[in-house]
C-alpha cells in the first residue's frame, strides 16, 4: 500500500528504493519513541503540484526534534525543495508525505548525539472517509502537558492514539474523542475538534491538544469569511448539546461528526458551518479561494 515497484524515497541524504533502506536496530525511536514526525498533503492544483504549508509543517518537525533533543542537520528550505524532489521522482501530485527524524544508538535515557531523516510520500486518500462518523469517548486521556511537550509529534506519543482507537473501533465506532486531564474535550485519535452551537464555533484551547496545523487554517479560514469562532475550554456535556461537530487533521482534512456516544448532531451536516469549511478548505488547498477579505477591502 505504502510503496511500489519503482517508489522512492528519501533515507539518510539518499534517494532510493524502500527496501534498500535500513533500519537500527538500537535506535531510540526503537526502544523509546524518541523521534518526531509530520503528516503533509501535496495536491494537484492549477498552478501545479503543491505541498500544503510545507514550511509550517518542518518547522514543526524541527519544534519536536529541539525539544526532544534530537539533531536537526537540515534548513527547512532544504527540506522543503527535497520534499518537491521526492513527489518528483515518484510521479505523484496528489499525494500524502511522511517526514520521520529517528535517533541513533544509545540505550541510556539521554537523547543519542545521531539522527537520520527519512521522507516517504504515497497516494492516500481521506484518512477518515467521507462518511459522517459514529464517535466513541475515549477511556484514556490526551497525556498531561507537565508529562511531555503535548504540542511536538513525537513517534512515541501516538501509543495513546492507538489504545483510544482500538477501543473505538472493537466497540462498532469509527473514531474516538479524548478529554484532557481535566474532563474537559481535547481532541481525537489524530485531529481535532471543532463543535457549532447557535451558529457559533468552538474549539479547544491549546495547551492540552496537539495544536493541528489544519485546525489553524480552518480558524483562518473562519475569521476570513466572517464565520465565528472561539478557542475554548468546554466538557463532553456540553459537546453533547451542540448543533453539529467535525474533526479536522492533515490526514483527514474535514470530517463531520454523525454522533458522539448515543447523541446525535441534530443539525444536517449540508446545513453546517462544518461543511461550509470542508468546501472552503478544498479550495484553499487547491489554491481555488477568491481574494480573503483583507485583501479586498
Amino acid at each position: 500500500m505504502y510503496y511500489k515497484e519503482n517508489s522512492i524515497i528519501y533515507h539518510n541524504g539518499t534517494f532510493m528504493h524502500p527496501e534498500k533502506a535500513s533500519g537500527n536496530l538500537y535506535s531510540q525511536a526503537l526502544h523509546y519513541g524518541n523521534g518526531v514526525f509530520e503528516g503533509i498533503r501535496a495536491y494537484k492544483t492549477k498552478f501545479g503540484t503543491k505541498i500544503f504549508k510545507a514550511t509550517e509543517h518542518y518547522e514543526r518537525l524541527k519544534y519536536g526534534a529541539e525539544v526532544m533533543g534530537i539533531p536537526f542537520n537540515h534548513t527547512i528550505e532544504e527540506l522543503v525543495n527535497i520534499t518537491y524532489q521526492l513527489l518528483e521522482k515518484n510521479n505523484l501530485q496528489d499525494a500524502y508525505i511522511r517526514p520521520i527524524l529517528t535517533t541513533g544508538s544509545n540505550m541510556s535515557l539521554l537523547t543519542s548525539d545521531e539522527s537520520v531523516l527519512t521522507i516517504q510520500c504515497w497516494e492516500w486518500g481521506k484518512y477518515m472517509g467521507d462518511k459522517l462518523l459514529k464517535v466513541k469517548t475515549s477511556r484514556f486521556e490526551r497525556p498531561n502537558p507537565k508529562s511531555c511537550f503535548v504540542e511536538a509529534k513525537v513517534t512515541g506519543h501516538y501509543t495513546n492514539s492507538i489504545l483510544s482507537t482500538n477501543e473505538a473501533k472493537n466497540a462498532g465506532y469509527d473514531e474516538a474523542l479524548l478529554l484532557d486531564m481535566n474532563g474537559n474535550v481535547a481532541e481525537c485519535s489524530g485531529a481535532n475538534v471543532f463543535m457549532e452551537k447557535n451558529g457559533k464555533l468552538y474549539t479547544p484551547k491549546r495547551g492540552h491538544i496537539m495544536a493541528g496545523i489544519t485546525r489553524s487554517t480552518i480558524i483562518e479560514i473562519c475569521k476570513e469569511e466572517g464565520f465565528s469562532v472561539e478557542e475554548k475550554h468546554f466538557t463532553l456535556a456540553e459537546l453533547k448539546q451542540a448543533d453539529s461537530a467535525f474533526f479536522t487533521g492533515t490526514a483527514a482534512e474535514v470530517v463531520g461528526l454523525k454522533s458522539l456516544d448515543d447523541y446525535h448532531f441534530p443539525l444536517s451536516w449540508e446545513a453546517s458551518l462544518g461543511y461550509k469549511l470542508m468546501k472552503l478548505y478544498q479550495k484553499e488547498v487547491l489554491c481555488e479561494r477568491s481574494k480573503k477579505l483583507s485583501e479586498a477591502v
